[in-house]
Formats: C-alpha cells, sequence, structure tokens
C-alpha cells in the first residue's frame, strides 16, 4: 500500500448503510444513496450477492451515452429506458445510463477462485450501475451490483477514473 493514500480519490459503499461515498484526500466529497444485492453479502459466483473488500474501476462504459440508455452485455441497445417500456419488459434487470466495471484486488475473496469455486468480481460482471428511478434506493434489491439513481451515476461517473479504488464494506 502506498503512502499517497490520502490523496487518492476512492469510493466505499456500506452495504448496512446503503451507502456510496466518494472521497478525496480523506474528505467526503459526496455520498450517494444505493441499492446493493438482494441476496445479501458474498462474492461466489451465481450467487446473486454483492462483494465485500477492495476493488478498483476496472472499466468505464457508457461516457456519452443519454441518461436512462439502456445497456445489454455492456453494450447500448439504442434503447432508452421508460416506464412504458419496462412494462413491456418486466424481468429484465436494468443497467442504464454508465457502467463502473468492478475489478476485485483480493485474490480468493474477490478475485480468482476459492474452495468454494469461482469469485471473480469481474468476471461475475458486478457493476456500479444506473437503475430505472422507480426503483427503491436504500434496500437491498439488486443481482450483485450496485444500483444508482441515474442523474447519480452520471454525476459519480464524471468524478471517477479507472484505476480509482472502491471499497465494499458490511457496515
Amino acid at each position: 500500500m502506498n503512502n499517497h493514500v490520502s490523496l487518492e480519490k476512492q469510493l466505499i459503499i456500506n452495504v448496512a448503510q446503503q451507502t456510496l461515498t466518494l472521497y478525496q484526500q480523506d474528505k467526503v466529497v459526496v455520498q450517494y444513496i444505493v441499492s446493493t444485492a438482494k441476496n445479501g453479502i458474498g462474492s461466489q459466483q451465481d450467487s446473486g450477492c454483492t462483494p465485500l473488500g477492495r476493488h478498483v474501476i476496472a472499466k468505464k462504459i457508457g461516457n456519452d451515452a443519454a441518461i436512462n440508455a439502456v445497456f445489454v452485455g455492456r453494450v447500448l441497445t439504442g434503447e432508452v429506458y421508460d416506464a412504458k417500456f419496462g412494462q413491456l419488459h418486466p424481468k429484465r434487470d436494468w443497467i442504464l445510463s454508465r457502467i463502473l466495471w468492478l475489478s476485485g484486488l483480493e485474490e480468493g475473496v474477490n478475485k480468482g477462485s476459492n474452495s468454494q469455486g469461482g469469485c471473480d468480481t469481474y468476471q461475475r460482471y458486478i457493476y456500479i450501475h444506473g437503475t430505472p428511478d422507480t426503483e427503491p434506493m436504500g434496500v437491498p434489491l439488486s443481482h450483485g451490483c450496485v444500483r444508482m439513481r441515474n442523474e447519480d451515476i452520471i454525476e459519480l461517473f464524471e468524478q471517477v477514473e479507472e484505476g480509482d479504488t472502491v471499497t465494499i464494506i458490511a457496515s
């Protein structure tokens, strides 16, 4: 760990509080209400859980996308979400506006595999991303990702870089 950490931007996601806080030089820049996994915390493949520990933003996706733009497999579909469109596709797990794709830094915890199998945040496609504004925030409802309001993820996206640290804590 380098001793310049205080100069870096870092994100702390608190699962118990359902918050994402951006720090710069150890000062709070902004805090958002988020929604983590309905299935709780965990890092195993196919668990539907939000992984704990130290991560980095591996890829920023959707730089110039419209607010509510729809992504499937990290690719813009050309669709823009609205309530009517949502009713046509009630089972979709909406990924909207921007994607911050996370990669784990802790071997056997959120990177690679462990005795239970795969536990790799990046290979599990765990993101911080926008979700329909009708979805509640502050309540764990995702399939493992960290959901944010569309305006919030766009604002956050502009303030972070690939390589910035994201630490997900239980409480």
